[in-house]
This record gives structure tokens, sequence and C-alpha cells, in this order.
């Protein structure tokens, strides 16, 4: 009885951390926000990558996207928490076919904290922030006691601008797109849990925390032209929660083949060790696009001709029968469910 009470009635890890249980929490908090959206643009009730707010007289609309990092261990093999909170806002910014052009910062930092700790997260900030041309335009500062908080978490909100006319959005999904993958899935959370002590992981993966601009530039004409109809980074729940966001607010299925999706062997083996599925584990340097199929290879095409985007793939079609499911084509022949997940497996990473 005392567990179910429990359950019901506190927050626990799994509600920040990407599916099902996150929307439940979510709703909680917002269902009652008096004012969701301004000048009728995308808000709170559409769970998008951010918000927009069309410019009356004006045939832009400014994009807004908040987030929270609370990434532990602060350092990871590939990056560090100030690393983290650019790359997370300028991607979710790029998510919506927005151009990146400030954040806010707010630093919450435990009493004892080194400043020499605080130093490299700062100036991997900055250096995040220089590459991405994206300025920091404000923010704040809180220190709380000693015990309150493990170290230090960065929130930031991040502002960019696109043409009113672009429509990419989670609900955008249509009948006979083709799915884009820009690279191998699950190797921000495999090498951030490998790093934590206590498992004795031998690995050389890091993460693949990385800016997406260099394919948000490659991939400017087709996103004028609406031909990409949805793009997300699979963070929080992986590319499990990404498609199945996309089954559901689009009303359509998504197919996907097992073949074709990049996945490299430390991964596998890791997530095998510990019993996790890596579809469900967190990227921090990739995107999934859903495009206009007359389009997908010129778009992939321009995909793999950058660094980042050098392994990307097709990895599966959208459908219309058996609407709001993903699929799986497995590898020897079968069909199975890729189902939302109820929680990231791994608490904190990102």
């Amino acid at each position: 009885m005392s567990g179910k009470k429990e359950s019901s009635e506190v927050i626990r890890l799994a509600h920040g951390a990407g599916g099902v249980l996150q929307e439940e929490l979510i709703k909680f908090i917002t269902k009652n926000i008096p004012f969701k959206n301004v000048n009728n643009g995308i808000g709170v009730e559409e769970l998008d990558d951010g918000a927009t707010i069309p410019l009356e007289d004006y045939d832009k609309e400014i994009v807004v996207t908040g987030d929270g990092h609370t990434v532990y261990p602060l350092f990871f093999p590939g990056g560090d928490l100030g690393t983290l909170s650019i790359c997370g806002t300028v991607n979710d910014l790029i998510m919506m076919g927005a151009e990146p052009l400030a954040l806010t910062s707010m630093m919450i930092i435990e009493e004892g904290f080194e400043f020499k700790k605080l130093e490299k997260i700062v100036i991997s900030m900055n250096t995040m922030a220089h590459k991405a041309n994206i300025a920091i335009i404000a923010g704040d500062t809180k220190v709380m006691p000693r015990g309150t908080l493990n170290e230090m978490i960065i929130a930031t909100t991040g502002i960019g601008i696109k043409d009113k006319d672009i429509k990419i959005l989670d609900n955008n999904i249509r009948t006979g797109d083709l799915i884009i993958l820009t690279g191998s899935i699950g190797d921000h959370g495999t090498a951030l849990m490998a790093s934590r002590e206590g498992l004795n992981i031998s690995t050389d993966l890091i993460s693949d925390i990385s800016l997406l601009l260099e394919i948000y530039d490659a991939l400017k004409l087709d996103i004028s032209n609406n031909y990409i109809h949805a793009m997300k980074d699979p963070t929080r729940g992986g590319i499990a929660a990404a498609l199945n966001n996309w089954a559901i607010k689009s009303n359509i299925s998504i197919w996907i083949d097992e073949v074709k999706v990049p996945l490299k062997k430390p991964v596998t083996a890791i997530c095998d060790m510990l019993g996790l599925d890596p579809y469900n584990i967190a990227s921090e340097g990739r995107a999934l696009l859903a495009v206009d199929p007359e389009h997908s290879v010129k778009i992939l095409k321009k995909i793999k001709s950058t660094e980042i985007g050098k392994d990307a793939e097709i990895i599966g079609e959208v459908k219309v029968q058996n609407p709001q499911r993903v699929f799986l084509k497995t590898i020897v022949g079968g069909t199975r469910f890729i189902d939302m997940p109820l929680g990231e497996p791994i608490p904190r990473i990102c």
C-alpha cells in the first residue's frame, strides 16, 4: 500500500526522464496555465522543442526554448555541463527550423563547489557559444546551502528566429515521409553511464555531444522550401521517445528498419551487459528528420557531406495504417513495437 501511495503522490526520477511519466508531470504542471501561446503561435500545449511568437506585420517569428541541464557527473567523456548547456539549447532551436541568436543562462551552484571546476564549465560554455555564434545576453546565479544540491545545475533559455512559412513541427509528418537519422544512437547516455563510479566499465566510447549547426547550414534551402516536415534531437528517452511523439502527434505510424539504424558495437555491448535498450538511450548530437520522399536522397546526401552527419541513414518510412505506433522491422525478419519508454533508464544524463 505504501509503495502505491508513493508512486502516485510524489515525484520520482522517472518523471523527468522523457517518457510517459514525464508527459504526465508536464500536463499536471501546465493544465491550468491561463495563456499558453502568443499571437496564436506554437505554445505549451504542443509540447514541441520550442515555442513561436509570430511578429505582427512581419514575415518572421521568434522561437523560444527553455532547458534545464542536470547531468552527472559534470565532466564526462567528450564534454561537460557547460558544453551540454549550449549544445542542448542551440539544437532545440534548430529542431524548430530557427536560426539561433541568443540565450540566457541561470547557474545554481552548491556551497563548497570548487572555483577551478566552475572555471572549466564556464570556459566550455563560452567556447561552444563562440563556435555557435550565439550571444549569452542575460542570466542569474544562485548559491544553495551545502547538501541541498549536488554540485551544480544550469538552466537556459534559447532565442532564435525563422520565417513564418517554415513549418517544422512534431504534428506535421505526412504519410510517405522518409525518416533520416544523422548518426549512431545512444553514444551520449552510454558513455556517461560507463564513466560513473562503481560500474567499472572500460571503454573508449565518448559522448556524441555536438552542435547541429553544420547540418542546419547544409539544409537551409530545404528547410525554407518545407521539404523537411519535422526534426527532433533524440535526447531523454532516445529515438524511442522521439519517434513515438511524432507518431502520436501526427496520427501516423512509423516503420523503422533495424538494419539501417547506426549503432556502435560498444553501445550494444554495454546495453546488453546492463539490460538496457539502446533505442531508449539519449543522444546529444544527433537528429531525426521526417522528409518529403521526393527530396530524401538529396537531403541525405547533404547531411552526409558534413562531418557530424557522415554516418546518416534513411532508417524508415511513415505509413497511414496502425496510427500512433512505431514498428521495428528486425534483422531476423520479424516486426515488433518500439514503445514509448516509461522513463529514461539512466538518471541525470542531460
